[in-house]
């Protein structure tokens, strides 16, 4: 009897060791090319969520999470689409984290996710024409799209008291969709573009558009660009020409990068970045700073909440087959359930374990609208004394 005994507590544990498994999640971001200075912070979102979760010993019976990086360069969609590929079929994930820009997102949505049936989650593609895009219900995104960044730009230029702006964009998806979904909204509400021109990024002069710019006029300069890339050599170009005194900065120009570069030869420049307030943001940046690195760059929350709802989604479905979890997702983000903020990912698996529904808001304060994207609220910004102070948010 004490042999059966044995042999059957050693069937069991046998049993219960190969329910856990090794669950790989693909983090394909620009850690090459214009955003380069912003993956990081982004990665180490993401891997944050995902140690949290391992590290609980509550998910998929005792399953670890493993981050596997991939390089999607932000502009080369050749690059973006064999890093994908890579991540699905060398290296087995179950989901992905990313893309990062716009332009790369689409291309490896279209070509790779959609083709091996691949949940993605980006923090960071705002690009308004991802909202309408055919997507097999495998495409969600942490951040507001540009549609709504744009309007909300208008309102902060409208109530600095400046009527009209020249405009330059970086000549790609992200750039192309910010510009007109801004000029739409500013002219609405009664400004005026004296200017909406393309610029390319590579370039070592960017006198010729400086120029054009300068010619055309208006109260300040909205650069709808990349901080690591022509967003910044227009900034410089038009700085030593003394063009204009104002600046304008959305998301892709608000970084550390631009005080590092620029200092206080920007005060009085603004802008906004999708931001939030409140118990889950502060929670998040508590953790962010115990874990080596500043939660306040752009992007960092929503990477926490996308690698957050992959995971979660996995454990409700129990599952790691996205066409199986895919459907969990907007659930978990928009309850009703008991709210989950950072740093309660393994009580919110305590719960799913026990069938309780949860809704996580995160650090970003997570809802979904039009089928997956973030309704979004923005922390506006203002250069004093060469850095980045948060206004208020909206």
């Amino acid at each position: 009897m004490r042999n059966l005994l044995l042999v059957s507590t050693a069937i069991a544990m046998t049993g219960t060791a190969a329910l856990a498994d090794d669950v790989k999640i693909g983090v394909l971001l620009g850690f090459t090319g214009p955003l380069e200075s912003l993956a990081p912070g982004m990665a180490s979102g993401a891997e944050l969520a995902m140690k949290e979760v391992t590290d609980s010993g509550k998910f998929m019976d005792g399953s670890t999470v493993t981050p596997v990086r991939g390089d999607s360069t932000c502009i080369d969609a050749g690059a973006a689409t064999s890093a994908a590929e890579r991540l699905i079929t060398a290296e087995g994930v179950k989901g992905i984290f990313g893309a990062m820009c716009s332009g790369a997102t689409t291309a490896v949505l279209q070509n790779v996710a959609m083709a091996n049936g691949i949940v993605m989650i980006s923090p960071s593609a705002t690009s308004p024409a991802l909202s309408t895009m055919d997507d097999d219900g495998l495409f969600f995104r942490t951040a507001p799209s540009d549609a709504r960044q744009g309007d909300v730009m208008a309102d902060i230029i409208l109530e600095h008291d400046i009527k009209s702006v020249a405009l330059t964009y970086t000549n790609n998806d992200y750039g192309k969709g910010l510009a007109d979904s801004f000029q739409k909204a500013f002219e609405e509400k009664g400004g005026t573009v004296t200017v909406s021109a393309a610029h390319e990024d590579g370039k070592g002069d960017y006198s010729a558009e400086v120029g054009a710019l300068a010619s055309a006029g208006g109260d300040a300069l909205v650069v709808a660009g990349y901080v690591d890339q022509g967003g910044s050599g227009i900034l410089r170009g038009a700085l030593d020409a003394g063009a204009f005194d104002t600046f304008v900065l959305p998301d892709g120009m608000v970084a550390s990068a631009l005080e590092q570069n620029f200092g206080d030869e920007l005060d009085g420049s603004f802008g906004q970045i999708p931001s939030s307030e409140g118990e889950g943001k502060d929670k998040f940046l508590e953790m962010a700073t115990a874990a080596g690195f500043d939660g306040n760059q752009v992007y960092s929350g929503e990477s926490y909440d996308a690698a957050a709802l992959i995971m979660l989604a996995m454990a409700e479905a129990k599952s790691t087959d996205p066409s199986i979890y895919k459907e969990k997702i907007m659930g978990i983000a928009n309850g009703p359930g008991e709210k989950i903020l950072p740093g309660q990912l393994g009580h919110a698996l305590d719960l799913i374990a026990e069938g309780k529904a949860i809704d996580y808001d995160g650090a970003s304060s997570v809802n979904f609208i039009n089928g997956g994207e973030s309704a979004g609220t923005f922390r506006e910004v203002e250069i004093k004394d060469g850095k980045i102070e948060t206004v208020k948010y909206r």
